[in-house]
Order: C-alpha cells, then sequence, then structure tokens
C-alpha cells in the first residue's frame, strides 16, 4: 500500500480551463469588427488589422488603424469637452469615478478571460491581480477627485491628456493612466497597444455606461504612426507614455521645447537580492513572482537574481527545482503559471539574446517540459556564469529568462544593483531590517521590495530612475503628473528687466573698486579656467567692472568630478544642511550693502537692497524646507506599509537667470542644496559677479567643496555640456532663452535625464508663488517607493 507522501507525490493538478463564452459573444456581438471611440461615439471600421490569440494564432477581431485625421478629431473632441469636465467639480467627476470602478467590478470575469484571449498571460494573473487592481486606481482617485479642492487647492488641470500604453498589462497600465488624468480635469485620447486593444474598447462601453460626458474620454488604436501622430499633435497639453526606453527618447527628443508635459515610465533590469540570513524559500517564490509573472513580460521583473556567495549553489538548487514545477500551458487554464508571450517577434527576441549568451559560453538551464506547439511561447530560463557586461546582464530581456550572479558583501550587492542605465525597481530578501534599510536606500530605483516582489497598490508611487524614466504612476506624486501650478499661468511673457535707477559710482576703498578676474569655483577653491580666456563684463553705465573666467566643457567636467566626489552632501543630516543654508544668509547679511551696491552697478536696478533682502529671506526659506520635506507612510492592502522617500536627485546642473542676477541664482541654487543635491550652476550670463562673489561667503559657511560649483561663461555652450554629460542627472535652465530650453531638453534624451525649463517666458522671483513651493521641491527630488512588509 503506498505511503501518503508516495500518494502526494504522484499527484498533479488536473486541467481547469476557463469559459470563454462570454468573451467570444461580446467579440461576435460586434462583428468581431471594431471602430474608434470618439467623442462618446463609434467610427466605422474602416483600414483594419488583426488582433490575435498568442496562444494559438487564431484571430479574433479587426481592429481599426486611425489616421492621423482620426487623432485630429480625437483632439478636437478632448478640448471641447474639457472645460466642462473642470466645470463638474471634484465631487461630479468623484461620482463617475466610482461608478467606473463598480463597472469594472461587476465585468472583472469578462475583462479578465479577454485580457488573456488577446494578450497571453494567464487567467490567474488577470483575474486575481490585474482587475481588482485596475478598480482599486478608479476607486482611489474618486478620493482625490473629492478632496482635489483642498488637496490641490494651487493647481488646475493641464488639459488634453495624450497617453501611450504597451501591451503587458493593458487594462492595468490604462487605469494607471486613465483614472489620475481624469480625477485632476483633464480630457484625454488614450492609445492601447497594437497587440492588445480589445479589453481598451471594451472600457469604452463602460465609460458610456458610467456617464463619462462626450468627448472625455476618446480611444484610438493602431500602429506606432497613431503614436507619433499623438505626440507631435500641437493641442496636447501633456504625453504620458509607458514603454521601450528607445520610444522615450524618441519621444522627450519630439517634445524638446514644445512645452509639453511629460512623463515615462520605461524599461528596467532590476536586480533581485537574497542575503545569506534570507528566507530562501519565501525568496524562491517571490522570485517566481518576480520574473516569471506574466511571463517576464514586466518592466519591473527581478531579471537579475544576486545571491550571496555563501549560499549561492544551494539557493541555484532551489531555483532550478521550483522551475522543474511550473507548469506551461494554455493561460485559460487556472492551473497554470507560464502563459504565451504576446506575439513570434517578441519570442524571436528572447531566443535571440539566450542564444547570444550561450554562444559567449554562459549556461542555459531550463526545466524538461515541452511548451504547446502552436502559438508564441518561451520556457522559464536561467543563465548563470554571464559577466557583469554580458549583453544579457545589461539588456531589458522582456520575457522568462533570469540571470544569476554571486556578491560576497553587502557593498558589493549595491554595486552589482546599480550596474545599470536603468533603475526601475529593486528586491532585498533578508531577515535583517537593519540591513535592509541601509541597502534600500542605497539602490538607485524608484521601487525597492524588502522580502516580497512586485507589489503595486494605487496609494503608491511607481517610477523610476535614470534611464528608466520620470514621473510617477499612482499615489499623491502621481496626481501631480496631471496638475499644473496656478502660479505658472501667472509668469510674466518674458523676463522682466529690472527698473532703473541712478547707479552710484565706485569710490576708492569700495572692495569693487580694484581691477580682477573673477576665477571659477570648482571643488571648494577658485579655479582658472582650463580654456585661459576671460571676458570684460561692463555695468549699467558702460563702465568696466571686472574680467569674468570663460569656463569650457572641461571645466565642466570637472566641476561634475568635483560634485561626484562630495557625495557626503547627499548623506548629510537634513539639519546639517539646513544649518549651511543659514550660515550662508547670516554672511551674506553681513555683506549686505556690498552685494546691493554690486547688483546696482551690474544692472542699473534701483531696488537692490530689496534683491539681497530677498535673497537672505530666500535662503531662510529653504534652510527652513531641508529638514521638513518628509516622505510619507502609506498603508496599502497589505500585512505592511510602503514608505516613500524623498531623496535628492544627484548631480543638477543650473542655468540661472540673467535678471535679478543674485535672487535669481539663490532661488535655483538654494532648493536643490537643501534636498541634497550637488550643483554645477553657470550664472547670470550678463551680470554673473553677484554669484561670484558668494565664493567667500560660501568659504565661511561650512559647505562643503564640490556641493556647489560655479562655472561661467557662455550660458548655451555651458547648458549644452550639462544637457549631453551622463553623469548629470538634471538640469534645469531659467534664462528665457526658448531655443536654449528647447536644446536642453533634446539633448537630455541620451542620458533620459530630468530636465526643468522656464521657455521663453520670465518669472518674478520676488513672488514666492512663482518661485517657491512644492513644485521646486518636487523638481529637486525623487521619490522611492519602499514595500515593508509587517512579517508573516
Amino acid at each position: 500500500m503506498p505511503t501518503i507522501k508516495e500518494i502526494l507525490q504522484t499527484m498533479d493538478y488536473g486541467p481547469a480551463p476557463e469559459s470563454t463564452k462570454e468573451a467570444q459573444a461580446w467579440l461576435d456581438q460586434h462583428g468581431r469588427r471594431f471602430g474608434l471611440f470618439i467623442d462618446n461615439a463609434w467610427t466605422e471600421a474602416s483600414e483594419t488589422f488583426g488582433s490575435f490569440n498568442p496562444a494559438d494564432g487564431s484571430e479574433l477581431a479587426q481592429v481599426t488603424q486611425a489616421t492621423s485625421d482620426d487623432v485630429e478629431r480625437a483632439v478636437a473632441a478632448a478640448r471641447r469637452a474639457q472645460p466642462g469636465w473642470v466645470a463638474m467639480g471634484g465631487h461630479g467627476r468623484a461620482k463617475i469615478l466610482y461608478a467606473i470602478a463598480r463597472l469594472l467590478q461587476k465585468h472583472s470575469r469578462l475583462f479578465a478571460v479577454l485580457e488573456t484571449l488577446d494578450n497571453g498571460k494567464t487567467i490567474r494573473e488577470t483575474r486575481d491581480a490585474d482587475l481588482p487592481l485596475a478598480a482599486r486606481h478608479f476607486y482611489h482617485h474618486a478620493g482625490w477627485a473629492q478632496l482635489q479642492s483642498e488637496e490641490f487647492a494651487d493647481y488646475r488641470a493641464v488639459g488634453v491628456v495624450g497617453q501611450i500604453v504597451p501591451w503587458n498589462f493593458p487594462v492595468l497600465m490604462l487605469a494607471w493612466k486613465i483614472a489620475p488624468a481624469l480625477a485632476a480635469g483633464n480630457t484625454i485620447v488614450f492609445k492601447p497597444a497594437e497587440f492588445t486593444s480589445l479589453t481598451a474598447l471594451l472600457f469604452a462601453e463602460i465609460c458610456q455606461q458610467a456617464g463619462v460626458p462626450a468627448g472625455v474620454v476618446n480611444i484610438v488604436t493602431g500602429d506606432g504612426r497613431v503614436g507619433e501622430a499623438i505626440v507631435n499633435h500641437p493641442g496636447i497639453d501633456k504625453l504620458a507614455f509607458t514603454g521601450s526606453t528607445e520610444v522615450g527618447r524618441i519621444i522627450r527628443k519630439a517634445t524638446a521645447g514644445t512645452g509639453k508635459k511629460l512623463s515615462l515610465e520605461l524599461g528596467g533590469k532590476s536586480p533581485f537580492i537574497v542575503f545569506e540570513d534570507a528566507d530562501l524559500d519565501a525568496a524562491v517564490e517571490g522570485l517566481v513572482d518576480s520574473i516569471w509573472f506574466n511571463q517576464g513580460q514586466v518592466c519591473c521583473a527581478g531579471s537579475r537574481l544576486l545571491v550571496q556567495e555563501s549560499v549561492y549553489p544551494r539557493f541555484i538548487a532551489k531555483v532550478k527545482a521550483r522551475m522543474q514545477n511550473l507548469r506551461v500551458g494554455s493561460p485559460l487554464d487556472k492551473s497554470n503559471d507560464i502563459g504565451a508571450l504576446v506575439d513570434p517577434v517578441q519570442q524571436q527576441r528572447i531566443h535571440g539574446l539566450v542564444e547570444a549568451a550561450r554562444a559567449e559560453g554562459c549556461e542555459i538551464w531550463q526545466p524538461a517540459c515541452e511548451a504547446p506547439a502552436a502559438g508564441s511561447w518561451y520556457l522559464p530560463t536561467l543563465i548563470t556564469g554571464a559577466s557583469t557586461s554580458a549583453a544579457v546582464a545589461q539588456t531589458e530581456i522582456f520575457g522568462p529568462v533570469l540571470v544569476a550572479m554571486s556578491f560576497r558583501t553587502p557593498g558589493e550587492a549595491v554595486q552589482l544593483a546599480n550596474n545599470t542605465v536603468y533603475g526601475l525597481a529593486a528586491c532585498v530578501w533578508t531577515e535583517s531590517i537593519s540591513l535592509a534599510l541601509d541597502v534600500a536606500p542605497a539602490i538607485k530605483a524608484g521601487v525597492v521590495w524588502i522580502n516580497t516582489a512586485n507589489q503595486f497598490d494605487a496609494a503608491c508611487g511607481f517610477g523610476g530612475y535614470k534611464e528608466s524614466g520620470f514621473g510617477r504612476e499612482g499615489g499623491k506624486e502621481g496626481m501631480y503628473e496631471y496638475l499644473t501650478p496656478l502660479a505658472e499661468d501667472r509668469r510674466p511673457a518674458a523676463p522682466v528687466v529690472a527698473e532703473k535707477g541712478k547707479v552710484k559710482q565706485s569710490e576708492e576703498g569700495n572692495p569693487f573698486a580694484v581691477d580682477r578676474t573673477a576665477k571659477l569655483y570648482i571643488g571648494g577653491k577658485q579655479a582658472r579656467p582650463d580654456g585661459a580666456y576671460s571676458r570684460a563684463i561692463a555695468g549699467a553705465n558702460g563702465s568696466f567692472l571686472a574680467d569674468i573666467a570663460e569656463g569650457n566643457r572641461k571645466d565642466i567636467r570637472n566641476a561634475v568630478e568635483a560634485a561626484h566626489k562630495a557625495a557626503g552632501w547627499s548623506k548629510a543630516t537634513a539639519h546639517n544642511r539646513a544649518q549651511v543654508l543659514y550660515y550662508i544668509a547670516e554672511n551674506l547679511a553681513v555683506r549686505a550693502d556690498e552685494f546691493a551696491t554690486r547688483i546696482a552697478q551690474q544692472t542699473g536696478s534701483k531696488n537692490a537692497a530689496a534683491e539681497v533682502a530677498a535673497s537672505i529671506e530666500r535662503l531662510f526659506y529653504w534652510a527652513a524646507w531641508a529638514d521638513k520635506y518628509d516622505g510619507l507612510a502609506h498603508q496599502p492592502p497589505m500585512h505592511g506599509i510602503t514608505v516613500a522617500l524623498n531623496e535628492p536627485v544627484g548631480v543638477i546642473g543650473i542655468i540661472c537667470p540673467n535678471e535679478n542676477p543674485l535672487l535669481g541664482f539663490i532661488s535655483l541654487v538654494a532648493p536643490a542644496l537643501a534636498l541634497g543635491n550637488r550643483v554645477i550652476a553657470v550664472p547670470s550670463e550678463a551680470h554673473p559677479l553677484s554669484a561670484l562673489d558668494l565664493y567667500q561667503v560660501l568659504d565661511t559657511s561650512d559647505l562643503p567643496g564640490g556641493a556647489l560649483n560655479i562655472v561661467t561663461g557662455s550660458a548655451d555652450e555651458l547648458a549644452r555640456t550639462l544637457a549631453s554629460h551622463f553623469d548629470v542627472d538634471a538640469v534645469w535652465r531659467h534664462d528665457g532663452s526658448a531655443e536654449g530650453c528647447a536644446e536642453v531638453e533634446r539633448l537630455s534624451a541620451e542620458s533620459l535625464k530630468r530636465t526643468w525649463t522656464g521657455g521663453a517666458k520670465g518669472r518674478d522671483w520676488f513672488d514666492a508663488k512663482q518661485a517657491c513651493g512644492k513644485t521646486v521641491l518636487q523638481h529637486a527630488s525623487q521619490v522611492k517607493n519602499v514595500w515593508i512588509p509587517y512579517g508573516v
């Protein structure tokens, strides 16, 4: 008689197929042919393309290929509808968002089955993960709509939003994008992925049932030409894109200088770090959820496995044993773990990368099972023996492929984790909470999961660092992506020239009467320019004031190196940074008359003393914020919390305005320093001496060398160098040059660094609404969400 253990070993899951009857009936109801959804009406299907079931290659329906004229009509409908949508008020929008959430729940099985048919992911994932979270996003953002007048009183809706999503999470990405945009009062032109349009078209019917007004949500289907038409349309005020880093670069270049607000959620090569004290069995299950969820077609998939050397062999053995038990087969079978890839093209790309690794000498391991003959399939794959620079260790494979390597120390683990151009997500597995909370902030990624994986919630922001893009989805930070500060509407059309007064001539004994050549300020020291060129600066009355150094790209290189060496400034306590800013203000106040004289001599301003006083007050303001811009602790529907940390961006290049040469300089540099960034500042090209006169103030205020570097010279040339530099994390430009701002945005696309530009418009630097506030703090920081479970 067999033992219980022997019986259990022979037991296996039986087939548990999901019925497709309702989904097939819905497709038949539409004649399996779909038009576009514009202005609350369906167009006739004209030119169409097929939408196929990737599990067996069968055609599901014909979907319309939109044209540029269709996009034009959709944008026009959205523009007409936007004032009325705003006029409904927060409560009116909240009721409709709530109705959408309820309808998604009511029809969740239909959505789940249709998604599985169209995408190839397993029914367990669409049913148990995608649809509940999609509904959750509409519920959550119904709340933000209700609270908008209170929580976002100083903001307005951006306007008409263009949204483009990929094929890996069609309905969930739709919810991530549409819910906050609607809550904020925007109207939408939405493009689903070419491969997976059907659930978006079903959602259009949900919008009709929920009472969404005509033109508020418009859905246009098609290939990349449709996305290109949306990106380039002048009537789009904001673009939200999720997809590949390569396409993200193209969009960043295309939108440069247009003034369109932009958020990009791009690729990833996320590390999954396992320390020797981790619960290895739990970590294996987390790894399954991280890399083989949705066949690895997840931007934040834990595709790089980093295991501490002492447990590496044991953990790899456990991973292989678990892989052997993964069930590959029909995604409509509720007992299967691995479904089909979205398309044969994706299958061929994955196969090519794996075979290239094999040719390089890597070991390729797959479980002993067979994939179905028809459709697009790829078995779960483990690659070992790859170097850190190998293509499979650096390239986003976007498939069920895991690359494993070992490390010895926590420091080495962090170095390996950060050895990538991406920075979307990471997992840390350890039973030591102190180790976890030491490692998590050191990883350059927008999301870090501790002892868990692939957790998402509408209350918690999601988004990346570095070439994983910028902007956030979800949470309060996600709402800001769809809002514009009201103060931006009050900005002057061009930089404001100071009202002239009588310029006081230099007197004998005045410290500014001495002829001098002002040097650069790099690494806490004055430095001669690399090119050995200088430029004469004349005063408002035409008289010579001083020579200044003409910086070049090598001087920027030296400043960037100095800034990176000053990483301790980012690690300093917020209290310490605040104290330094207070010291700068104190030392500036002692020399207030001298600085006022210098401003008057340069610009002829009759309000020079007021500018110095405002600069001192501005330093106090940002010193006050340094230790008060706290993160948030979210309570998502899990047994734990998510801590949103406001981290410094890193090294920021700042092109300062010509007007108000001291106040404009302080208003931009001080907030960046307050939040722990290191700065390379290019002061006013026309009136740089007010910034250069700060050298002695900085030297006597305990500011570490390299935290602030000042390079004078051509704003255009130096901005071009900063925007092109791969070790500069962000560039701000506010000198009123429309062409210069556009160039910064265009050049930043290569490394996808963040930008904050003012375009041709000016800014009233005396106005706290225009020069201060949380908008500036958001530009000076990036949010990292750390998920911390409470235990078992």
